[in-house]
């Protein structure tokens, strides 16, 4: 069915622009009269052909989490202005940057246009818009403050984009400097260290242990066997990885060694612990069922054995207990966690109480990122200074041997 983009005005003389799926010009224009407007422009969208790269490219695309956070802003602020629904979806498709976001959201127009409830219409976008987005959005729809749910939306991606942005920024550098050692390294290796081998060869120098296992490497390493151990073998074990997690049982082995790697272990256990606190409070705040809450908050904190102690949590509270005694038997929470979340119960601030929890662990993980990076980069430079060390050592005992030779 085609797509038609349209200029309309309503009753009291507004004017609406939006884009429409019908059989023909003639339909949609006696379909917008019914609906009480004045269509002024119909023009027919041109479709892109099959196999046309910019149409095939965008399906792919993915919608980055930024461009999420400044839709549900924009969203609530022409809300929370009065602006109709349907215009404030043509206003964002305009401005958007993202091309994938802007194609989903002509779609939710026009679901919107037939009468479809918006929280239906992004359910039919599950990689863009998850189960706390939806149930969000439902909430606010029903509750008739969708303006105030969209704020609560752009505020709680907008904390993950920034927490996102932290961990780029403190592993950016390490990253890099391992990379540059790992190709010095690499160059010595493979073209510096054979010329010097050739000179040893011809003055037939006993090459002590640290320079032979020094040529074994190096040998090795410009190799077939070589090559495909070092390139071949690390893209092969990272697929292998990846079909090993996306299983049930290997994601939930990958979920607690996250927690119980060394130093890691903490800053992971930390950020789900925030992330727990933060789509909790959020969903609470906008009016969504503690039932519903936490099962959409189990899935949100992307650990699975963090989401058992929640979903156990969930089920004391369908039987009337209290939600701490679950996760304080689960060892995971900290009694600090469990006596906020208490005090929240017996005084109704739940909700008020877990966004202090989390704010107190988003500051430690950045508190952790910081002293981590600190941390690392010495290491590396120790680390760096004992391979290149070596290495100096080992091209020096050898020519320390022919200088004696010819000195006698």
């Amino acid at each position: 069915m085609p797509t038609f983009a349209y200029v309309a005005r309503d009753a009291a003389g507004r004017i609406h622009r939006g884009r429409a799926e019908a059989d023909n010009e003639r339909n949609l224009q006696k379909r917008l009269r019914e609906s009480g407007y004045f269509v002024t422009e119909i023009r027919r969208e041109s479709v892109a052909k099959p196999g046309q790269r910019k149409g095939f490219l965008t399906t792919f695309q993915k919608v980055k989490l930024h461009h999420l956070a400044l839709f549900c802003r924009q969203f609530a602020t022409m809300i929370n202005a009065g602006v109709s629904l349907v215009r404030c979806l043509a206003v964002l498709e305009q401005q958007t940057p993202s091309a994938r976001m802007r194609q989903i959201i002509r779609e939710l127009q026009t679901d919107v246009e037939a009468g479809e409830m918006l929280s239906k219409s992004m359910a039919k976008h599950p990689r863009v818009f998850d189960n706390l987005f939806i149930g969000l959005v439902r909430a606010g729809e029903v509750g008739g403050v969708l303006d105030e749910t969209m704020e609560r939306l752009s505020q709680f991606l907008e904390k993950i984009v920034e927490m996102r942005r932290k961990i780029k920024s403190a592993m950016t550098y390490p990253i890099i400097v391992f990379i540059v050692a790992l190709l010095i390294v690499n160059g010595l290796v493979i073209f510096i260290l054979p010329k010097f081998m050739e000179i040893f060869k011809e003055f037939k120098v006993d090459m002590p242990a640290m320079t032979q296992f020094l040529m074994d490497v190096s040998n090795f390493m410009r190799s077939k066997q070589g090559v495909i151990t070092l390139v071949v073998a690390p893209i092969v074990a990272y697929i292998l990885f990846r079909a090993f997690i996306r299983t049930k049982w290997g994601k939930r082995i990958w979920d607690w060694m996250k927690l119980k790697f060394p130093v890691f272990g903490k800053l992971n256990h930390n950020l789900a612990i925030a992330r727990f606190a933060r789509t909790l409070s959020t969903l609470l705040t906008s009016g969504v069922p503690i039932l519903q809450a936490m099962e959409t908050t189990a899935g949100a904190v992307n650990n699975d054995i963090v989401a058992d102690a929640i979903m156990e949590s969930r089920a004391s509270i369908r039987e009337g207990e209290r939600i701490g005694d679950p996760l304080e038997k689960s060892k995971l929470f900290p009694p600090m966690v469990v006596q906020m979340i208490a005090i929240g119960e017996e005084t109704g601030t739940l909700d008020n109480m877990l966004g202090k929890v989390a704010d107190y662990y988003e500051s430690e993980v950045d508190a952790q990122l910081q002293s981590l990076a600190s941390a690392i980069e010495p290491m590396m430079i120790v680390f760096l200074g004992f391979i290149v060390g070596f290495i100096v050592i080992a091209m020096f005992l050898p020519l320390i041997s022919i200088i004696s030779q010819l000195s006698q």
